[in-house]
């Protein structure tokens, strides 16, 4: 994909963060732009700021856990445009939590955005895209911690390990039908990803004050998330590579080492099995 001039772009998570600078950089590159989110006065608020640039933008509400609104946007993003060229599934939400402590309820709720979400947003959109012929774009939001993993964050590791292996699938599938996949992994961004779970199932009793302190743990990554990238330079770095149909989307060079590190782990583990010898014929 060469332009995005007069192009349909539907964004996951848009009222806010990465998702509306997203939508603000493709819109100022001239394509036609849908916002999704579940939150419809943050949609309100992105919506009259893009307007003030003249940006043609429309918005939806949408809960992307939810097969049949992703399948009710997606027909709103046709009604309103005629058709759709690339799907940005940049939702997303953090849960923390040690084994043995976090609800099966939380499990799921993680898994329904972080996971199906993205599944939703490319098995309602990718026959559409094929429909037209003029081929397509698939961006998945996953993240550093798709390829990296600390402690007490396994849900959140767990889902966007898995939007990463999923990416790497079906990018695979889809490159001979002319649609792209690329999938962002940033590290630090400054966004309010580490207030998500303030809406995990578990805390649904909860007093709204009880729930500012829901997550002393996560909370505390306030001052490194607020250290990081601004989502406008993201959302430009974003664009660049998608035009260059680079598939890994990464932000900090920072991070290279522990990559490495990981690489260096898996391929020392690996050479156990090859030394040994004991399966050498399979």
């Amino acid at each position: 994909m060469n332009t995005i001039q007069n192009k349909v772009v539907f964004i996951t998570g848009g009222g806010h963060g990465i998702g509306l600078s997203l939508g603000k950089v493709f819109a100022g590159h001239g394509a036609k732009v849908v916002l999704a989110d579940i939150d419809e006065e943050r949609l309100n608020t992105a919506k009259a700021l893009l307007a003030e640039s003249g940006f043609d933008v429309e918005t939806i509400v949408c809960d992307v856990a939810k097969a049949e609104s992703v399948k009710s946007a997606a027909d709103f993003t046709v009604e309103r445009f005629g058709k759709v060229h690339i799907v940005i599934n940049n939702a997303g939400v953090s849960l923390a939590g040690k084994p043995g402590s976090i609800p099966l309820e939380d499990w799921r709720w993680i898994v329904d955005i972080n996971l199906m979400g993205v599944v939703y947003g490319v098995e309602v959109f990718v026959p559409l895209i094929r429909s037209h012929g003029e081929g397509g774009y698939i961006i998945n939001t996953a993240s550093m911690a798709g390829h990296i993993a600390g402690p007490s964050m396994s849900p959140y590791h767990a889902t966007k390990y898995a939007v990463v292996g999923y990416s790497e699938s079906i990018r695979q599938d889809l490159q001979a039908e002319n649609i792209g996949v690329s999938v962002l992994c940033p590290a630090w961004v400054r966004t309010d990803i580490h207030n998500a779970g303030i809406n995990k199932p578990s805390l649904a009793q909860q007093s709204a004050s009880d729930k500012k302190a829901f997550d002393p743990g996560v909370s505390g990554f306030a001052a490194v998330i607020e250290s990081g990238i601004a989502p406008d330079a993201l959302a430009q770095w974003v664009y660049e590579c998608m035009l260059a149909e680079r598939f890994y989307i990464f932000s900090h060079p920072s991070m290279t080492q522990h990559i490495e590190t990981r690489a260096g782990n898996i391929a020392a583990d690996y050479s156990a099995i090859e030394e040994d010898g004991r399966f050498s014929e399979y």
